[in-house]
Parts: C-alpha cells; structure tokens; sequence
C-alpha cells in the first residue's frame, strides 16, 4: 500500500472508519436483543467521532506536525481469541471479542504503514493512527475482562 500524501493517508483512515460506522450500525439493525442494539449503536457513533476526528486533521496540519505520542496500554488479550464473523444472537464476549480484533486489525495495518515510511509528516499521522486505534482495543479489551469476571470466569 502506497500512499503519495498526508491527504491519501486521510481518505484511506477516513474510508476505514466509514466502514465501521457502517458495520456497527449494520449489526445494530440485525441484533433482536435491544442491549446489543444499544450496544452497536454506540459502536457506531464512537467510530464517527473517529471520521470527524480524522477529517478535521485535514484542515489542521499542525494538529499532526505537533501530535506527542503517548504510550497505551496493551492487554494483549486479543493476541489469544480467534476472528470471528457475526451471527446474530451471539454472545456478548463474542461481540466484544470482535470489535476487538477489528481494532487490533486497524492498529497493525498503521505500524505497518508508519515501518514503512521515513517521510515525518505521514509517519507522525500513522503514528496518531496507531495510537487512536490502540486506545479503542484496549477499551475493548477493559469490556471483555469486565465482562468475564461479571460472568464469574
């Protein structure tokens, strides 16, 4: 994957985000129980928050010229669950475990991207990526250990 700007990089960040707002919100539509419902809707919106984040780094190159990364924390509790497709009526540690890998998915496609370029200005916005999605897997890793444990295992 080649990227010629800071711009591409965006649009190609933007699109993925795009998708995922319309993934969640898909599965929010084909979940009969309503807490999943609620759930995926929720999904969906914190991933806009995502777009209009990404979209107003446009505009604002300086945002990614004086972007610090700062370090998150990885669980790694997604390293040990296999990728699953969604079925409807699946279990709730299923759902989180899925948005999970997606996240994790995202995180390695930016490391990827930013080992891949020595030009700052797109390695400083991958990194922002990285960091983005990083905060949104372990948000999901936090859920699904919460969840376990609520469940007693």
């Amino acid at each position: 994957m080649q990227f010629g700007s800071v711009d591409e990089i965006l649009k190609f960040a933007i699109g993925k985000e795009k998708e995922a707002v319309a993934f969640y919100t898909d599965l929010s539509k084909k979940e009969s129980i309503s807490s999943l419902q609620q759930t995926f809707r929720e999904l969906a919106q914190e991933e806009a928050k995502h777009v209009k984040l990404l979209t107003s780094l446009g505009k604002n190159t300086a945002a990614i010229a004086s972007y610090q990364p700062k370090v998150i924390a990885d669980l790694k509790i997604s390293d040990y669950l296999t990728e699953k497709e969604y079925e409807e009526g699946m279990p709730m540690e299923d759902i989180i475990a899925l948005a999970m890998k997606r996240e994790e998915m995202a995180v390695k496609l930016y490391k990827d991207l930013a080992d891949k370029t020595a030009d700052q200005e797109p390695l400083a916005l991958f990194r922002l990526l990285v960091q983005e999605e990083s905060e949104h897997k372990l948000t999901f890793e936090k859920m699904y250990d919460d969840y376990l444990q609520g469940q007693g295992n």
